[in-house]
């Protein structure tokens, strides 16, 4: 039986492998493309793929020739980057239903996500997503359950730690993902992905538990070449190839969907050539707690038919191709005009003299008597054609990238309004508008992946941590499964592409100017002007200077504690009791507390409790509630 199941397995996994193999050859024709992205960013711009996949570069003919880099793509990719990354919408998330029970759920499953969100540093994740899938058009979130992350909660028999287990978000480059189809238009059309990556042999042995032999694995890389100009002149540059890793294994996660076979899909392992795992598909993170993959897709560009996305470097690596072919050819023109080319008769003088020397200033030049002196040819000045090419290529690199610069044209909007400046600015940033999409519906996918994996494996009461207000204050809450009821998840902001930060300030004034901020007096409360200054930036340094503001966070605080600890909390003598009346019954008014709750039905009545006593500190003051 047991030599039964040992053929099995490797019957398995010989079929993974050659599957592996062939996925491979099929994405062969996208990797070249992604290497050749690479090294144009990194400044490598003279190279090629061969059919092995190996990286090569063009070598000059002459060694007059310049053979310079003029990186304009690497400024375009971090303009890129640089607008993309206000790309970073706060997610909230919509209730099931109208009912009151739906609405406190939809409410938990947002400060779920605000908790991750600060947790795991998502908008660092996100930002190296963007900078995979600018380069090579596609990136990949790993959304996992980590059963090593979380708090400690125990230890077992031999002294190991015991984690209650927490969400894991990682990105993965398209190099480590090979679909099953290459048509498939996105993750949920494939009936299986493969997730591929090298680890060193002894990181193999800690996680999996298996002693694998070791290879020279072939990983892509930077390395530094020298590009030679004209008269073996030299600059570095930065390439992208292939290197090799020693000792190292390929891992294969290899996932399938649920089938008539297999009701939960399956997730087989294999590290080398061994099968270290074969089970179900781990994660509920499909529509009705179906089992599916744990990847979400984000692409630059859409491909139709196709798996992998685009980017504008595939359509710009032309243009820059032929912008450096423009300079260097300029600048040996010019190089021509200021050397100059010797007209010399055959015999007239030592040309091997003249050749080393040139015609240096003060320099004696013997010639034969009766030949024709040397003599420099015309060379004319530099073709306006030049300059006109240079332009041209420029520009169109400039309206395929999406990107404009107005300050570098500056005298062509000097008389323009500010309205028609507005406009061009937004037409600008409206270019860029597909790929800042591609991020929001990725991250709606993450955010929801998340939800559904807390659903999952959280069966008991869990705290949750938010740092939120203008002092990073820390506000707890409570949560299992049973209140994470929905996945609608929506934005709170449209796309922040359309909206920069001196728009928002110029509204506020606008408000501002209205009266819509004030009260029914024309004036402004100490609340509503901490808000402005917050929405101005200003913030931390408003509520560094108000008290009043260190008394609403210390009210807010009374009202948590006393539901998480059902505790009435204290009157001090330095509480405004005015503030905290207010925040208190404003507490009491939302639909925080349950009324069918019973723990609940007892924290009200200690908070009524707890404003009955402010306002008789009050009376004996003498004081009026304002």
């Amino acid at each position: 039986m047991k030599n039964k199941e040992n053929l099995e397995e490797q019957e398995l996994v010989a079929q993974i492998l050659e599957d592996f193999e062939e996925r491979k050859v099929e994405r062969k024709p996208f990797e070249r493309q992604w290497q050749i992205n690479a090294n144009f960013v990194v400044g490598n711009q003279y190279c090629t793929v061969d059919n092995f996949g190996n990286t090569c570069n063009f070598n000059k003919e002459y060694d007059w020739q310049e053979n310079q880099v003029y990186n304009y793509i690497a400024s375009m990719y971090e303009s890129r980057l640089a607008k993309l990354a206000r790309v970073r919408p706060q997610m909230t998330v919509l209730p099931s239903t109208s009912e009151e029970k739906d609405i406190k759920s939809a409410k938990v499953s947002k400060s779920i996500l605000k908790s991750v969100e600060h947790k795991l540093n998502l908008s660092r994740i996100i930002a190296k997503a963007t900078k995979w899938s600018e380069l090579c058009g596609t990136a990949f979130y790993k959304v996992v359950w980590n059963t090593e992350n979380g708090r400690t909660i125990g230890v077992d028999n031999k002294g190991n730690k015991i984690y209650e287990g927490d969400i894991d978000i990682s990105v993965c480059p398209p190099f480590e993902i090979y679909p099953d189809n290459i048509a498939c238009e996105s993750i949920e059309d494939c009936r299986s992905i493969i997730h591929a990556r090298a680890y060193h042999v002894d990181v193999i042995k800690q996680n999996w538990g298996v002693n694998v032999k070791g290879q020279d694995i072939d990983v892509i890389s930077c390395d530094t070449i020298e590009n030679v100009g004209a008269y073996n002149q030299t600059s570095v540059n930065t390439t992208i190839i292939k290197t090799t890793k020693k000792n190292h294994a390929i891992v294969l996660e290899y996932y399938e969907r649920p089938t008539s076979q297999y009701k939960n899909g399956r997730l087989i392992i294999i590290a080398g050539d061994k099968l270290v795992h074969n089970g179900e598909l781990p994660f509920e993170n499909g529509d009705d707690k179906k089992r599916g993959f744990p990847f979400v897709r984000q692409i630059s560009q859409e491909q139709s038919n196709n798996f992998f996305g685009t980017t504008i470097i595939n359509r710009i690596i032309p243009l820059q191709r032929a912008l450096n072919a423009t300079k260097n050819r300029k600048y040996e023109f010019m190089n021509r005009i200021a050397q100059g080319i010797l007209a010399v008769e055959d015999g007239s003088v030592d040309t091997d003299i003249l050749e080393e020397d040139g015609l240096k200033p003060g320099k004696i030049l013997v010639y034969r008597q009766g030949s024709t002196p040397p003599a420099f040819m015309a060379s004319g000045g530099l073709p306006s054609d030049f300059s006109n090419e240079e332009d041209r290529i420029m520009n169109q690199m400039t309206v395929m990238s999406g990107l404009s610069d107005l300050t570098s044209a500056i005298s062509t909007y000097a008389n323009m309004s500010g309205t028609a400046l507005q406009l061009l600015i937004e037409q600008d940033d409206a270019k860029l508008t597909t790929s800042a999409e591609e991020i929001r519906f990725a991250i709606k996918g993450v955010g929801r992946q998340i939800l559904r994996l807390y659903k999952q494996f959280v069966k008991s009461k869990r705290i949750g941590r938010i740092i939120g207000g203008d002092n990073r204050e820390v506000e707890l809450f409570y949560f299992d499964a049973s209140d994470i009821s929905s996945e609608d998840i929506v934005f709170e902001t449209e796309n922040e592409l359309t909206e920069t930060v001196a728009q928002r300030r110029s509204m506020i004034f606008e408000l501002l100017n209205a009266g819509l901020l004030s009260d029914e007096d024309g004036n402004i409360n100490d609340r509503m002007r901490s808000k402005i200054l917050e929405l101005l930036g200003y913030g931390i340094w408003e509520q560094g200077q108000d008290i009043a503001s260190l008394q609403r966070g210390r009210a807010q605080k009374e009202n948590i504690d006393c539901l998480n600890h059902k505790k009435v909390p204290e009157i001090q003598d330095i509480d405004d009791h005015n503030i905290h009346i207010i925040e208190h019954t404003a507490f009491l008014l939302t639909d925080t507390l349950d009324e069918d709750n019973v723990e609940h039905r007892k924290v009200k009545e200690m908070l009524l409790n707890h404003i009955q006593q402010h306002k008789d500190s009050l009376a004996q003051n003498n004081l009026q509630l304002v």
